[in-house]
């Protein structure tokens, strides 16, 4: 039974125990964002009742207003709430620990043994599946998102000026960030805030009372802490490896890379996959457009966070090009370098801003501004089903420039019309039969591997 402190500056929930809830929690992160955050819910406010569900409600609006893995920022903000920052470090590890453990695993299988019959005939089915899910996420991020006209405006002219005029993506991020503080300046009420889901304002009564979680008042002297702590924490593992190394190594490409991506990953994985997919295959060849494709379906077959695919580039992109390292070695480097950049800055995040959530979370201009790059991220996402269904349904791609217009159009007579079919199973699957994403990705495997088997 879960030990109450008397003093309201302890931990009011015994580490070690708390400990044993995030592994537990960990092992069940599949599923994407939305399965990662019902499972937390389910565990922390349902069974054990450690936060109230406004609390809870109140800690995932503030993680929406952060770049990065909404989902991961969450477990940090819990676990901190529980039991300060050895809570929010645990909490935040161990959500991504076991899928980090996996995609290593998966990503040297496939550098190795990627040509083999076996690999091949198991992502025949998996890659098409994924176009499916990315088209199903698109949807799922629309319905919750473009409830206002202009919302959908906004949408529309994110997905243009990526997939016709090639805007970098974070320049549509931040103009959809300007646009929605400029218009709830002026008018606060037009983006009215959006519960999140079908949630409950009231739920289970918690064992522990607001008053009683881990408080902690801002001030200058801990924001200066933690901003020299987090970001000597960020950036020192891309010094080193710069001076030993050298500055042009793929490693040091890749921790710049990733830092930077690491800030303006706002609505999540599929939003970010597609600026990712665009420089890591065609600005550094890290990887094939197909390849990003398979990684997102390592990604979604395993626990932790989607936005976990980086490692899969890292890895890959460091194998190819060693430099002086063994291939394995850098591959290994890479992943782990990556995985760390794109994660050291959600505890840098929570752990800043915690103390500040009340008033921004009662921010209107803020509020706004989030309203309007979801709704941009909707544009984004479509934008990134379009391009894996080009590259990944058909064999040719060309690209074409019109003076400013940039398109990717696939060559019609290239069709697979095996992807096609499996595709369209994954899309039953998902849009009318409702299953989840992890069973769809199995039926797909099976079924285009015995395709690809008995061609």
């Amino acid at each position: 039974m879960t030990v109450i402190r008397d003093r309201p500056d302890d931990s009011v929930v015994p580490l070690r125990e708390a400990t044993k809830t995030w592994f537990r929690v960990s092992l069940q992160t599949f599923g994407g964002p939305a399965g990662q955050i019902a499972v937390m819910h389910t565990e922390l406010v349902e069974v054990r009742r450690w936060i109230g569900e406004r609390r809870f409600l109140h800690a995932l609006s503030y993680c929406t207003l952060l770049p990065g893995p909404e989902a991961q920022q969450l477990a940090i903000y819990l676990g901190w709430l529980l039991n300060g920052t050895a809570g929010g470090l645990i909490a935040g590890v161990l959500f991504v620990l076991p899928g980090f453990v996996a995609i290593m695993a998966l990503s040297i299988i496939y550098a190795g043994w990627g040509d083999s019959t076996a690999v091949t005939a198991l992502f025949a089915g998996v890659a098409p599946c994924v176009v499916a899910i990315v088209a199903h996420a698109v949807v799922r991020v629309a319905r919750r998102a473009l409830h206002q006209r202009l919302l959908v405006v906004i949408a529309t002219t994110a997905f243009l000026a990526l997939a016709v005029f090639a805007v970098p993506f974070p320049l549509v991020v931040l103009a959809a960030g300007i646009v929605g503080y400029t218009i709830g300046r002026r008018h606060p009420d037009v983006f009215a805030a959006q519960a999140h889901g079908d949630a409950p304002t009231d739920g289970p009564a918690p064992l522990i009372s607001d008053d009683a979680l881990h408080l902690e008042t801002s001030s200058r002297a801990r924001t200066v802490k933690i901003l020299a702590v987090g970001a000597l924490a960020w950036g020192l593992p891309i010094v080193v490896v710069a001076a030993v190394l050298g500055a042009d190594h793929v490693l040091v490409d890749q921790g710049r890379f990733f830092s930077g991506t690491a800030v303006v990953t706002f609505g999540g994985a599929y939003a970010v996959l597609s600026y990712v997919a665009q420089r890591a295959v065609e600005t550094y060849g890290w990887l094939a457009p197909g390849e990003m494709v398979r990684g997102l379906a390592l990604a979604e077959s395993t626990p932790g966070p989607l936005i976990q695919v980086v490692q899969f580039v890292g890895f890959l992109g460091a194998y190819r090009n060693p430099g002086s390292l063994d291939p394995w070695v850098a591959g290994v480097l890479g992943a782990v370098l990556v995985t760390w950049v794109t994660f050291v800055p959600c505890f840098l995040f929570i752990f800043l801003g915690a103390p500040y959530v009340e008033s921004l979370r009662h921010n209107t201009r803020l509020s706004a501004a989030l309203a309007a790059i979801t709704a941009a991220v909707v544009g984004v996402i479509a934008n990134l089903a379009l391009y894996f269904a080009t590259h990944t349904l058909f064999d040719d791609v060309d690209t074409r420039t019109w003076g400013p217009l940039r398109a990717q159009l696939p060559d019609v007579t290239t069709i697979d019309l095996a992807a096609v079919f499996v595709a369209a199973v994954a899309a039953t699957l998902l849009f009318r039969i409702r299953w989840s994403v992890l069973r769809t990705l199995g039926v797909c495997a099976l079924v285009g591997a015995a395709i690809h088997l008995a061609a």
